[in-house]
């Protein structure tokens, strides 16, 4: 890297909030600082987000990570962005004014635009360019909605007065001074609008959710210089944006799963588990997505993805809506107090189910409860629950990849928790690797930024990853399987229809 006293800058920008931080050379995090901001429910199921408040926190959360690190804004050698992934959000090309708050990746108002896309018979075209099952979770339909929606915008649009970006490419407008109109490979394979072989905008899914090209940004790959700061008030003109990824793509890269067969899990708000497929796309036939994972230079690795919408809200659901904890750290002492579940399961479907499911009307579902069943045990089974969920993403990779996983590197806010990762290390008869920091997404975005501006190259960005904990599965055979058919039988029981 250059002078020793530079550092790389990392902006993730959230679901809830902004992180910025910086890391030393060696990967080492030398300060950090996040910022919530506001979620707007307008409607049941609808969730938006300001974009203006959005780029406060960027200012504010790196003015706060500079300063906790010691470390003046002159010494930031490269700046490498995160992003929650499909949130979308139109602009004024002139004034870079939104039109419109950001539609966020939860929102489900354009669930109905989807049902029709499937009626028409378009998945299969849809799922053959993109990887992608059509969903309101992806971009597209988010975009038309917006065209739709907005007085004018549809024939502004088609002017070239409006531009599209997820919330990758707002930011680096706002950072450059708006000299750049940019997504990256991994974000832009995430609106069902681009061609995963060509990685080039498509004019088929383009006309088929109404979206004119005229608002799409340039594409670019993961880790190259795509602008420079200009004209703010918190860093100095001229440090160079050299490192884009969408947050799962970041993690899997600061988990430094290069070679094809790794995989990760971020265990987050939901739980997102990524394998490394390698140089070419191949498809799921088991209900899981294919993406683009980064692309460096000419070269461009796939990754197949599975989520599952709910890990970290159901230790929330236990906190707020049932008051069996106080915080979400007490639910491992409360889950340990008990030696096992004692026959009961909980279903997170909270949300519906995602991968491999795909049921958006699925239900939680609490399984086996008898008179004896507590507090403890519950919380035994949430935490269950959620390797569980994970377990059916590793077991539809496996079948996808054609290899068993036979280890699993972790992350994100749950992954701290010791219960959880030995029972999903058991349950899916698979190692677990947990890093020393949790913070993979912010560190995959500095790791990118780095070999983008030519500052350290794959094998100086592997280095940068530390396992610290190893948690190899200790549980017997015949205990594995009569946890997965009591599952099975619960997830039956979540996507049961109510009678009324």
């Amino acid at each position: 890297m250059g002078a020793m006293n530079d550092v790389i800058l990392a902006i993730d920008q959230g679901t809830t909030g902004t992180t910025a931080l910086v890391l030393s050379p060696a990967g080492k995090t030398l300060g950090r600082a996040t910022i919530e901001f506001a979620q707007h429910f307008p409607k049941p199921g609808w969730v938006e987000h300001d974009a203006n408040e959005i780029w406060k926190t960027v200012g504010d959360s790196v003015t706060r990570a500079l300063a906790s690190a010691n470390v003046d804004a002159s010494k930031v050698a490269a700046i490498g962005i995160t992003n929650q992934r499909e949130t979308t959000l139109v602009w004024d090309r002139k004034t870079g004014e939104p039109i419109h708050r950001a539609i966020v990746w939860q929102c489900r108002r354009t669930a109905d635009a989807c049902d029709a896309l499937k009626a028409q018979g378009a998945s299969k075209t849809v799922f053959d360019k993109t990887g992608l099952v059509i969903d309101a979770y992806f971009s597209g339909t988010k975009i038309a909605w917006l065209l739709d929606n907005v007085d004018g915008a549809r024939a502004r649009a088609d002017k070239g007065e409006l531009a599209f970006g997820t919330i990758d490419t707002f930011l680096v407008h706002r950072l450059s001074a708006a000299t750049a109109h940019v997504t990256d490979v991994t974000n832009a394979s995430r609106t069902m609008l681009m061609d995963l072989r060509t990685l080039a905008w498509d004019d088929e899914l383009c006309a088929l959710l109404r979206v004119p090209r005229a608002v799409l940004p340039e594409i670019k790959g993961s880790a190259e210089i795509v602008a420079r700061t200009k004209g703010l008030g918190f860093l100095p003109d001229g440090i160079p944006i050299a490192g884009i990824a969408g947050d799962q793509q970041a993690a899997l890269f600061g988990q430094a799963c290069f070679s094809e067969g790794d995989a990760k899990c971020t265990y987050g708000t939901g739980a997102f588990a990524l394998v490394n497929i390698g140089p070419a796309p191949r498809f799921s036939t088991h209900g899981l997505l294919t993406t683009v994972a980064w692309r460096i230079g000419s070269e461009t690795t796939y990754a197949i993805e599975g989520s599952a919408f709910i890990a970290g809200a159901a230790v929330q659901w236990l906190r707020d809506g049932l008051g069996i904890i106080k915080s979400a750290k007490d639910v491992e002492a409360l889950a340990r107090s008990v030696p096992a579940s004692d026959g009961v399961t909980v279903v997170p479907a909270l949300a519906g189910l995602g991968a491999p499911y795909w049921d958006q009307n699925a239900r939680g579902a609490i399984v086996g409860i008898t008179r004896g069943t507590t507090a403890a045990h519950l919380a035994r089974a949430t935490l269950e629950g959620i390797a569980l969920s994970v377990n059916d993403l590793l077991v539809a990779m496996a079948k996808d990849a054609g290899r068993p996983i036979a280890r699993l590197r972790v992350d994100g806010g749950a992954a701290a928790n010791d219960l959880l990762m030995q029972f999903q290390a058991d349950v899916a008869n698979v190692t677990v690797d947990r890093p020393a920091e949790l913070e993979s997404t912010g560190r995959g975005a500095a790791m990118l930024a780095g070999v983008g501006a030519g500052l350290c190259d794959l094998a100086a960005a592997r280095k940068m990853l530390a396992i610290q904990t190893e948690f190899a599965p200790k549980m017997s055979e015949a205990d594995r399987h009569s946890h997965l058919r009591r599952w099975e039988t619960a997830v039956s029981a979540a996507r049961l229809r109510p009678l009324i």
